[in-house]
């Protein structure tokens, strides 16, 4: 009796497993899966496309006073101007690369762009931080989590908002500074819930086989336990993006966020305030796009763990 016999092809393609644009298609196939991830998503994008157009293109440049002082929207400037003419629109999408697509960091006598902006490079900094020291504390246990656990305690006793004024009051104002402030508040929410799933997934028979096999114990955290806790780490850091931005905007506020030239949302609103019952058109435009962007990424975070339920069941 004849038996199919794969072509060679085939028999490679079926080891390998899918293709990585499958996988990756199947892991954005998931936010779809949810109308409050999609929404969320869109916002993000939108927001990112701002950003990147802005890297080329903008109405008038930022920071040059061409116009009339305070105007409302107007064919000329859609957004209006600031208190100093400037156009508003040119400079929310120049705030966008400061938020998300470029960091600046100073080089001797001259600064240097990064890609990525700082709230995601203080936001890698705290889910780095706060994965290994989660990490050691739920897997070794012990002494070793009892003196992490407390020592996290001790920064989460101070108020976000005091921390990021001690931190920025003792380096100075700067991209780098306040990249450190907010790994600094932020790992300790991080380190708490990489503990509480390392205690969890520590426990599975996939581990003791490692255990077994006689890996090391960092083998084991960051090869068999973190990719199991991948998910709602991801999720967490979505929602710390939008905590960060709001941070960054409420240092600029307060006068303490990033340096000029290049503006930032906060500062923006900073700067307009003065005037707002004169021409409340500076305060509201800033806002606006710092609380859009926010919700954006809270309702991408809240669908995609509401995604992420429903595919684990």
């Amino acid at each position: 009796m004849a038996t199919f016999q794969p072509a060679p092809e085939e028999t490679l393609s079926i080891a390998r497993g899918p293709s990585r644009g499958r996988r990756l298609w199947s892991s954005l196939s998931i936010l779809f899966e949810s109308r409050i991830a999609t929404v969320g998503l869109f916002i993000v994008i939108f927001w990112l496309v701002v950003g990147l157009v802005s890297l080329v293109w903008t109405p008038y440049p930022p920071n040059e006073s061409r116009f009339v002082q305070n105007l409302p929207p107007n064919t000329t400037n859609w957004l209006g101007t600031d208190h100093l003419g400037r156009d508003t629109l040119s400079r929310l999408m120049v705030g966008t690369q400061v938020v998300l697509l470029k960091t600046r960091v100073p080089v001797g006598d001259r600064t240097v762009s990064l890609p990525i902006g700082v709230a995601v490079w203080g936001v890698l900094g705290s889910l780095t931080l706060g994965t290994v020291l989660g990490q050691v504390a739920g897997y070794r246990r012990g002494r070793w989590d009892q003196a992490i656990m407390q020592l996290l305690d001790a920064f989460v006793a101070f108020p976000s908002i005091v921390l990021y004024l001690v931190v920025i009051a003792a380096l100075g104002p700067g991209d780098l500074v306040v990249i450190l402030a907010i790994t600094i508040t932020g790992a300790p929410g991080v380190a708490r819930l990489a503990r509480g799933l390392t205690l969890d997934i520590s426990t599975r028979d996939y581990v003791r086989a490692a255990e077994t096999r006689g890996e090391s114990q960092w083998y084991i955290m960051y090869r068999e336990i973190l990719p199991n806790a991948r998910g709602p780490l991801l999720v967490d850091a979505m929602l710390r993006v939008g905590y960060a931005i709001f941070a960054i905007g409420t240092l600029g506020f307060l006068g303490l966020g990033l340096p000029p030239p290049d503006p930032d949302w906060g500062s923006m609103v900073n700067e307009a305030r003065r005037f707002m019952f004169s021409s409340a058109w500076g305060v509201i435009w800033p806002s606006l796009a710092i609380s859009s962007l926010v919700v954006g990424l809270s309702l991408l975070a809240d669908g995609l763990r509401e995604a992420l339920t429903r595919y684990q069941r």
